[in-house]
C-alpha cells in the first residue's frame, strides 16, 4: 500500500514537470524542422506562470467548475495508471475527463467554443474505440487488466499485440492535438477558429487546461511504454526509447501534414483501427 501511495504522489508531483518539458521539447523540435530558432525549452512553464498571474475572466461560474473538474479527473486518471490500477477504469476515467472539458466549452455559448466542443466530440468518436481495444489487447496478452500485473509479464505485449500498438500510436495524433487531426483546438497559430475549444478560457482556467494536458501527455507516454515493459528491468530502457521515438514521430507528423476535414479523420482513423487492431484481435482469437 505504501508503494502505491508513493507512486501516486510521484506522478502528481513529477508529471507536470515532465509534461511541461516535453511540451517545450516539442516546440524546439518543431522550430528546428521549420528552420526557426524557436522558444526556449522552458517556455511552456513561463506561459503557464503568466496565465496564473493574469486576471481570470469567466463567462459563468459553471465554467470554472468544469475546467477544475477536467484537471482533477485528468490527474486522477494518470494517478490510477501509475499506481498500478485497472486499465479499463483508466480509460473510462480519461473519457469522463474529456466529456467534462467539452461541457466547459459548451457552457460558454461562444460560437468558437461550441464549434471546438462539437469537433472534440467527433475526435472522441475516432479515438475512443481504440483506447478500449488497447485495454482488451493487454488483457489478451497477459490475462489481466491491472497495470501491476501487466508490467510483470515475461514477454513484452508488443510481441502479441503489434496491431494495437500501431493503432494506439495513430490515435495519439488526435490525443496530443497534432496535425492533421488538430480540429478542435491547436497549440499552433494556424487554427482557423481562434483556439476553438479553449477560446473563452483565460487566466487560471486556461493555465489549468495546459497543466491537465501535461498530465495527459505523460499518461499517454506511459501507455506507450506499457507495450514494452516486462519483469526484466532492462525493459524499462526499451520502454523509454520507445516513448522517445513515438514522441518524435508525432512531432514529425505534426509538421508534415496539413489539417484534414472531419469526415476524412473519421474514415482514416476507423480504417486504421479496423485493419491493424481488428486484424490483430482476430488473430489472437484464433490462436487462443
Amino acid at each position: 500500500m505504501s508503494m502505491i501511495i508513493l507512486k501516486a504522489v510521484l506522478y502528481i508531483i513529477l508529471a507536470p514537470l515532465i509534461g511541461g518539458l516535453l511540451s517545450g521539447v516539442d516546440r524546439v523540435i518543431s522550430a528546428r524542422m521549420q528552420g526557426r530558432q524557436g522558444p526556449p525549452v522552458f517556455q511552456p512553464f513561463y506561459d503557464v506562470y503568466k496565465l496564473l498571474n493574469k486576471q481570470t475572466t469567466v463567462v459563468n461560474s459553471i465554467q470554472v467548475l468544469f475546467v477544475t473538474g477536467y484537471l482533477i479527473m485528468t490527474i486522477f486518471t494518470g494517478t490510477l495508471f501509475f499506481a498500478g490500477g485497472d486499465m479499463l477504469l483508466v480509460f473510462f476515467a480519461l473519457s469522463m475527463a474529456e466529456v467534462v472539458m467539452v461541457m466547459a466549452a459548451f457552457s460558454t455559448n461562444g460560437p468558437y467554443s461550441i464549434m471546438g466542443a462539437q469537433r472534440e466530440l467527433l475526435q472522441m468518436m475516432c479515438y475512443e474505440p481504440m483506447t478500449l481495444l488497447v485495454a482488451i489487447g493487454f488483457y489478451y496478452a497477459n490475462g489481466s487488466f491491472m497495470v501491476n500485473d501487466l508490467i510483470q509479464a515475461r514477454v513484452p505485449a508488443i510481441v502479441q499485440i503489434p496491431g494495437f500498438f500501431i493503432g494506439f500510436v495513430f490515435i495519439l495524433i488526435i490525443k496530443l492535438r497534432k496535425s492533421p487531426f488538430d480540429l478542435s483546438t491547436s497549440h499552433h497559430m494556424h487554427q482557423e477558429m481562434v483556439k476553438g475549444l479553449t477560446t473563452d478560457l483565460s487566466g487560471n482556467n486556461l493555465a489549468f487546461v495546459e497543466i491537465a494536458e501535461w498530465y495527459d501527455t505523460v499518461l499517454m507516454m506511459g501507455i506507450v511504454g506499457m507495450f514494452f515493459l516486462t519483469a526484466n528491468p532492462i525493459s524499462r530502457v526499451w520502454a523509454l526509447i520507445a516513448c522517445a521515438v513515438v514522441f518524435f514521430l508525432e512531432t514529425l507528423i505534426d509538421n508534415l501534414f496539413p489539417r484534414v476535414k472531419y469526415i476524412t479523420m473519421l474514415k482514416v482513423t476507423w480504417s486504421v483501427i479496423l485493419v491493424f487492431a481488428g486484424t490483430n484481435l482476430l488473430i489472437l482469437n484464433v490462436l487462443k
